[in-house]
C-alpha cells in the first residue's frame, strides 16, 4: 500500500509507515485490522514465553504509532522470546535443516550403504559359481562353525564392517541375485545373438540332489564371424521321453523370445529318446522345423570311439585294468601314496641327475 489510513492516537492523526520494514524484517501489517504483527511471534512463541509489550504483535495487533520505541523493545535482548521465535522460523525456512533434506541425507546414506552391500553380495555370488563351489552350509545357524560358503566368504570380505540389519543374507535374496545376475549374462547373449539362426545342444543329467535336468546351449556365429556357444540355462524335466523334453526346450527359447523357427541344428547323443526316426526328440522338433537337422555330438562322438578302440586293444586293456588295481590297492592307503611320491622323488632325481629331464619353472 502506499497510503495507510490514519488513525487518531492521542491528539494527532497517525498512521503506519512502510519505511519501518527496513529496519523490522519481522513486521507484517494488516489491512484488516490496520494493526502490525510479528510474524516470527505469531508462527513460533512458545505460550510459556514473555514477550515484550504482552500479546499486541501476536493477538490484535500493535497500532500505536506514536510508540515506535515499542519495537525494539519487542525485539528485545538476545535470549528474548522473538529472538527464539526467530530461530525457529530461520530453521523452518532453511532447506539443509529441513525434515525433507534430512530425509534426503538418510536416504542417500541407506542407498550407498545397500549398494556396497548388494556389490559385496554380487561379487561373493560370481566368485564361487567360477571357482564350483556351493553355496550354502548344513547349518547355517549363528551358533554354527560353518555356515557355507557364502556366508563364511561374506563375512570375510565384508559384514564385520557392516551395519547388523539389511545385511542381504537370506536364502531367498542369495537367489534372487543369482538369477538377476543368470538374467543380466543371458540378456548379453540373446543380443549378440540378434535375429540370427542357430543351433541348440542339448544333454540331459542330474544334480547333486539327483533331479533330472537338461543342459541346453545355443551355437551360433556371432557379428564377427566367429563360431560361438553359449549356455542357455538348465530345466528340470519329471519325465525323460521326447515330447516332455521337446515341451522343456521350446519353454527356455520361448522365454527368451527365441522362436523355434529359427534353429537350423540340433546337437545330442544316441540315446532313443534323442534321436529314435519316430518318436525321437530330434523327429519332434524337425516336423515344428525342417530346417533343424540333427548331428550327433561331436563329444560323444569321440567318448565312443575312444571306448571302441581301448576295448579291441590288448595294451589298452592291459594298461587299464593295472590302473584300477593300482587305485585299489595304493588309493586306500595314505602309507602306500607316501611310498608312492617317495619312489617318484627318487626316480626324478636319478633323472636329473643323468640329464634325461632338466629342472626349471614351467619345464617339468
Amino acid at each position: 500500500m502506499e497510503q495507510y489510513p490514519l488513525k487518531k492516537v492521542g491528539r494527532a492523526l497517525r498512521r503506519f509507515h512502510s519505511d519501518w520494514y527496513k529496519n523490522y524484517s519481522w513486521m507484517k501489517y494488516s489491512v484488516d485490522a490496520d494493526a502490525v504483527f510479528c510474524l516470527w511471534c505469531y508462527l513460533f512463541k512458545n505460550e510459556t514465553e514473555n514477550i515484550a509489550g504482552g500479546d499486541s504483535f501476536v493477538n490484535g495487533g500493535f497500532y500505536s504509532w506514536h510508540k515506535i520505541d515499542r519495537y525494539d523493545k519487542h525485539i528485545g535482548l538476545v535470549r528474548s522470546a522473538h529472538n527464539q521465535a526467530q530461530i525457529r522460523c530461520e530453521d523452518l525456512m532453511n532447506e539443509k535443516c529441513s525434515i525433507q533434506t534430512a530425509y534426503y541425507k538418510q536416504y542417500d546414506q541407506a542407498k550407498c550403504e545397500y549398494r556396497t552391500r548388494l556389490t559385496a553380495s554380487i561379487d561373493v555370488l560370481r566368485f564361487l559359481p567360477h571357482q564350483g563351489l556351493a553355496f550354502r552350509g548344513h547349518d547355517e545357524s549363528e551358533t554354527s562353525s560353518n555356515n557355507g560358503n557364502f556366508l563364511e566368504l561374506l563375512s570375510c570380505v565384508v559384514l564385520k564392517n557392516a551395519p547388523e540389519n539389511n545385511q542381504l543374507i537370506d536364502p531367498i535374496i542369495q537367489q534372487d541375485i543369482i538369477s538377476a545376475c543368470a538374467k543380466e549374462t543371458t540378456k548379453v547373449i540373446i543380443d549378440d545373438l540378434g535375429d540370427e539362426y542357430f543351433s541348440i545342444l542339448v544333454d540331459e543329467s542330474s544334480d547333486i540332489s539327483q533331479k533330472e535336468q537338461l543342459a541346453i546351449c545355443l551355437r551360433f556365429v556371432d557379428r564377427c564371424g566367429r563360431v560361438t556357444e553359449w549356455f542357455l540355462g538348465l530345466v528340470h524335466v519329471s519325465d525323460t521321453n521326447a515330447v516332455s523334453l521337446k515341451i522343456s526346450i521350446f519353454s527356455l527359447l520361448l522365454e527368451h523370445s527365441l522362436s523355434p523357427s529359427r534353429i537350423r541344428g540340433q546337437g545330442y547323443d544316441e540315446a532313443s529318446n534323442m534321436k529314435g526316426e519316430i518318436n525321437g526328440l530330434k523327429t519332434l522338433i524337425m516336423k515344428k522345423t525342417p530346417s533343424a537337422y540333427y548331428v550327433h555330438c561331436f563329444a560323444h562322438q569321440l567318448q565312443l570311439t575312444l571306448i571302441a578302440i581301448c576295448s579291441k586293444n590288448d595294451d589298452f586293456v592291459w594298461l587299464f585294468k593295472q590302473l584300477t588295481n593300482l587305485l585299489n590297492v595304493i588309493g586306500v592307503s595314505c602309507k602306500r601314496k607316501k611310498m608312492l611320491r617317495v619312489k617318484q622323488a627318487e626316480l626324478v632325481a636319478e633323472a636329473l641327475c643323468v640329464g634325461e629331464i632338466k629342472s626349471g619353472s614351467g619345464l617339468n
